[in-house]
């Protein structure tokens, strides 16, 4: 508690709701519920907020706007006349202490020297900081959701920029399996049959775009032709392949 840090609003020495909050040990929105109970008895009273509550705001690190208040000493004293216990004593003795050291020290600051100048250039140097840090985080934050989203990016960038249709064998290298693991792979999710040499999409996925079958011609030994259906796979389907390993934990190659 001794780590209260006051800031200089308009000529008075302030602390700031969330120090508070956290000093008391109690939620911030609930320490603002309170204040702003606080400030609706002094306004039916006509007595001046600025003498115990100022509001202001903050910039969370999700880059929104919070409320908060600057609470001077008199806004202190409230707050700690609600407290009973062992918070309520030691948070008295926090803020007195610290309100009279940073009185003290003005006192004894040269005639020749701006005390508001001083505060002006301490506060300055604070939300400097504060901002740096609030910079700080958000970059390091963002680079890590770049890193973990750009594996994704790059392999369904390469799906959508690939137009025309691929066989199971060029899909199967893409998570470094052989063509026929990546068709026994669909047929245990029930993705597909294997019906007279072809594999055939079950019921559920048919008529979705997935896939095209190609009749191939073929002349067999004796000299007889014949024809035989491939089945090919669209974008699209290439697609739902990626959703649907990805949800059992399979990745491509270029995601691990």
């Amino acid at each position: 508690m001794n780590n209260l840090q006051l800031i200089e609003v308009n000529g008075v020495y302030c602390a700031d709701s969330r120090e508070v909050a956290e000093m008391v040990e109690k939620d911030h929105s609930k320490l603002i519920r309170d204040i702003r109970t606080y400030c609706d008895y002094l306004n039916e009273a006509k007595i001046g907020l600025v003498d115990f509550f100022s509001p202001t705001a903050y910039t969370d690190i999700k880059g929104e706007e919070r409320p908060c208040y600057y609470i001077t000493r008199k806004g202190c004293d409230m707050i700690a006349n609600k407290m009973t216990g062992q918070k309520g004593v030691l948070f008295t003795a926090a803020y007195v202490t610290k309100f009279e050291q940073m009185e003290h020290q003005i006192q004894n600051l040269s005639p020749q020297i701006d005390s508001r100048f001083l505060f002006q250039i301490a506060a300055q140097m604070e939300e400097k900081e504060n901002r740096i840090h609030l910079l700080e985080t958000t970059t390091a934050q963002q680079n890590q959701i770049i890193g973990e989203l750009k594996p994704k990016a790059n392999y369904v960038d390469a799906i959508l920029n690939n137009k025309g249709l691929v066989t199971i064998t060029q899909i199967s290298k893409d998570y470094g399996m052989s063509g026929q693991a990546m068709n026994d792979l669909l047929h245990e999710h029930k993705v597909q049959f294997k019906q007279s040499g072809q594999w055939l999409l079950y019921e559920p996925h048919q008529a979705k775009g997935y896939t095209h079958s190609n009749t191939i011609p073929i002349e067999h030994k004796d000299g007889t032709k014949d024809v035989t259906m491939q089945t090919k796979w669209t974008q699209k389907g290439r697609l739902f392949i990626y959703d649907l390993l990805k949800s059992n934990g399979i990745l491509p190659v270029i995601e691990r």
